[in-house]
């Protein structure tokens, strides 16, 4: 998993409230167990007409906000169903950080296993970076991990919180699995000496 310290990018607004998972990744599009691939399909019935084409208006389908990777929500983001093939599409797609109020909980925690930090700040704060956003597509916002700070220029800085093993998880690129492999020495040599006691288990 790609590790997360500090990004400095476009942050592409989505004033929308309770985007669930079905939105972000329809579920004709789930049928894959690949992590590449859906960021084309991201926002799919929002972004492409029934023909196909791009929906201009879409946000993700306009300059700047095409290069995005920070998306700027609203509320209960991640709501619905709990595909990680959610996070897999935003991550394809470019999107490493999303900056909203509030979240699923289970979209929430599927983040963090696939490289994207999810920020939760107060309506007010995110209702001045959308608006920041929406005006001036070109500035770019800055989100250091390390420090917990979101920054807009020299207009706003503002902290949030985060859970500290989550923080050293993403900050050191480490999913379940990479976890896991970190005790791999330790896994090892109980194999060996367990294995030698109870060896019909092996």
């Amino acid at each position: 998993m790609q590790p997360f310290k500090k990004i400095s990018s476009i942050a592409a607004p989505l004033p929308m409230i309770n985007v669930d998972t079905d939105m972000i990744i329809p579920k004709l599009f789930l049928r894959t167990i690949k992590r590449t691939g859906l960021g084309k399909n991201l926002f799919d019935e929002m972004r492409y007409d029934d023909d196909g084409k791009e929906i201009p208006d879409f946000v993700l389908n306009r300059e700047p906000y095409r290069k995005a990777q920070i998306l700027i929500a609203g509320a209960n983001f991640g709501c619905g169903s709990s595909r990680e093939h959610a996070p897999w599409a935003l991550l394809d797609f470019g999107i490493r950080c999303v900056i909203a109020p509030s979240y699923a909980d289970i979209f929430y925690n599927n983040c963090f296993k696939n490289g994207i930090l999810p920020v939760f700040l107060p309506q007010d704060q995110v209702d001045a970076l959308m608006k920041e956003a929406q005006e001036n597509p070109e500035s770019p916002v800055e989100v250091d991990l390390e420090q917990q700070t979101v920054k807009r220029g020299n207009k706003y800085s503002y902290r949030f919180e985060i859970d500290p093993f989550k923080k050293h998880c993403l900050m050191n690129g480490l999913d379940d699995i990479g976890l896991t492999l970190e005790k791999a020495a330790d896994i090892a040599a109980f194999e060996k000496t367990d294995g030698q006691k109870r060896s019909w288990l092996y």
